[in-house]
This record gives C-alpha cells, structure tokens and sequence, in this order.
C-alpha cells in the first residue's frame, strides 16, 4: 500500500498543506469543540466590529494539533483582514520583524506560530510594536549607527505555543487574550471526521468514524491524518468504503492501538517501566534511551500520557502509572531504594 501511494503522489508535502487547508474550517460555526474558547472569541470580534478596531493581541496555548493555526485563520475570515503567517525561530533578527511590520496595513493579523522561540532582541523589539505601535530600528551600526522611529498601524498579533511556560512574562503580559486549548471529546472529534468526510466525499458504515475519533488522542490533526490513511487503506483493499473491518485492519498497519498510542508511546511506557524499573526517571534519560529529542517527547508524547493518567511528573522525573502496566500487560518490578535513572 505505502508503495502504491508513493508512486501516484509527485509532490507529497505541498498536497499534503494543501489538503490540510481544505479540510480546515473558515469561520466559527463551521469550528467544532472548544466551545468556550469559541464563545469568548465571537464576543470579542463582534465588539471590536462594533467598535470598528482591531482585535486585542491573542495568545493561543496548548499541545500541538489542537487548532492553534486555524483559529488565527478563522479569526483573520471573521473581521475581513488579511493575515501574514512566520514563525519564532524564522525571525532571527530585527530586520526580519521589520519587514513584516512595515507591511501590515491597519486591522491586519500577524500569525507567529512557536511564538516562545523568539530570540531575546526580536522579542524586546516587538514590545513596543505591541503596546505603542512603533519600533525604533537601528539603521547601520558603529559611529553611523542610528534609531529611527517607525510609526505602525493598528495590527493583531496572535501567537500559538506549545510551551507556554517558556514564554517571558514581560511578552506574555502584552496579550491581551490569553486561551488554552483543550483536548476534544471522542463525540467532538466523530463530528469533526464527519465534515472531513463530506468534504472528501468518503462513504463510511456507521460507528467507523466513532472507532477513529476514539483513536485520536483528542486531537484533530491526528483525527484527520488518521482518516486519510484509513481512506488509503479502503481503496486499496477494500472497495473505498469505510468499514469496520477496513478502518480495524488499517489502524493496526499503522499501530495504532485502542486508545490511540502509537509505537513510540508505547517505547515511551516501556522504557519507564523496564529500564528504569517504573521511574522516578529525568526526561533526558528517557530520550537518550528511545534516541528520540528531548522537546518531541514533552511536546508530542507526554501531554497525551499525562491526561489520559499513564505517566505522572515528579520533582525526581517521570513515573508509569498502574493504569499504564494495565494497558501494556506487564508486571511492575520492585522498585530498588536507591533509583538512579537520572534527573530531568
């Protein structure tokens, strides 16, 4: 199957965006979950409308998948403004904010996703572009060095993190907005398939989408990517039409398991609970032990583990829960008196 879809697809990555942002929605009533985000976000537009001003700064937080990047473009479609999208570690000096600032027309959106990877001086820079609307560049440098004040427009800079504890405090205080997106609910998450079928023109046997939905981890993007290799899977070995046996037998291809754990969360819990004997252990061990990045397995891995009680945090490191040597059928091993696995 993997080989038959590689040979029809000439240009994987830039179908694959596209096709993301066609399954996107465009305004609101079209967004599904996060109901009180969505509730406080249609006060807010429609007072700033009211008002004819732009919307206060925005910081959208949470794990990755949730709809940070869609929100901002939902936002920029319900108060008819354009939208210019980079991120942190994009802007690597002054001179790269300036020139999307110097661009941005009153009531416009500047998206920054990974908004807490912003180096320090692009980060003091935009201060003043937030609460004043200007900057001072500094033109040249040494004895012909010299700042000059740029007034900007009036502009909207929402930010989307993944680590809002990294963010700065002096930058965290000039949002004026602030939302944690939540997991979704496995019946929020079957809606959202829904419409991504219709979109798709996916004919599906009813309860295949619940079995997805119940297999996302709570996240849409995952929920979607999920779909789109079931529907893979149906046209090849099937007749293109979502069963239950088609969407079963296509997600053990992808091990995927009955509550959405993949391999690595799986290698994750068993690295806890067979190396270090259940934990207390440092997430830099941990990583070192999968040969995976430290920032993958706190952005992607852990948050997941964390809601659904598989793993704990303790100021020693992590420890598997017994939930979790329920779910891999393995016994737990007797803790040693002196754990040495390493901090985090």
């Amino acid at each position: 199957m993997a080989i038959d879809r590689v040979l029809n697809s000439e240009s994987t990555s830039q179908q694959e965006e596209s096709f993301n942002a066609s399954l996107r929605p465009t305004n609101l009533d079209e967004c599904l979950g996060q109901k009180n985000v969505k509730e406080k976000l249609s006060i807010a537009i429609a007072a700033a409308k009211k008002r004819n001003e732009p919307l206060d700064h925005i910081l959208f937080y949470g794990p990755p998948g949730l709809g940070k990047t869609t929100l901002a473009h939902v936002i920029a479609k319900e108060m008819g403004a354009k939208i210019k999208t980079t991120s942190g570690p994009a802007l690597v000096k002054q001179g790269d904010v300036m020139g999307l600032l110097s661009n941005i027309n009153t009531g416009d959106i500047l998206f920054i996703d990974e908004v807490h990877r912003l180096s320090t001086p692009v980060e003091e820079f935009i201060y003043p572009a937030m609460e004043d609307f200007r900057v001072d560049f500094t033109v040249d440098s040494g004895l012909h060095a010299k700042t000059i004040n740029f007034p900007l427009k009036r502009f909207t800079l929402i930010g989307a993190t993944t680590r809002a504890g990294l963010l700065s405090a002096p930058l965290r205080g000039r949002f004026g907005m602030l939302y944690h997106l939540e997991f979704y609910s496995s019946g929020e998450l079957a809606q959202i398939l829904k419409r991504s079928a219709g979109l798709l023109n996916l004919s599906c046997q009813d309860g295949t989408l619940g079995t997805i939905a119940s297999r996302s981890r709570g996240t849409p993007r995952i929920a979607n990517r999920l779909l789109k290799r079931v529907r893979d899977y149906a046209q090849v070995k099937g007749k293109g039409r979502l069963t239950e046996d088609v969407v079963t037998n296509a997600l053990k291809m992808e091990q995927i398991d009955e509550l959405g754990l993949d391999e690595l969360d799986r290698s994750f819990l068993r690295a806890l609970a067979n190396v270090y004997n259940g934990g207390p252990a440092g997430i830099e061990a941990i990583a070192a032990t999968l040969g995976e990045e430290k920032d993958t397995l706190e952005d992607v891995v852990e948050p997941y583990l964390l809601q659904i009680g598989f793993i704990r945090r303790t100021n020693r490191g992590r420890e598997i829960t017994e939930k979790a040597y329920n779910h891999l059928g393995i016994e737990p091993k007797k803790r040693s008196k002196q754990n040495d696995t390493g901090l985090f």
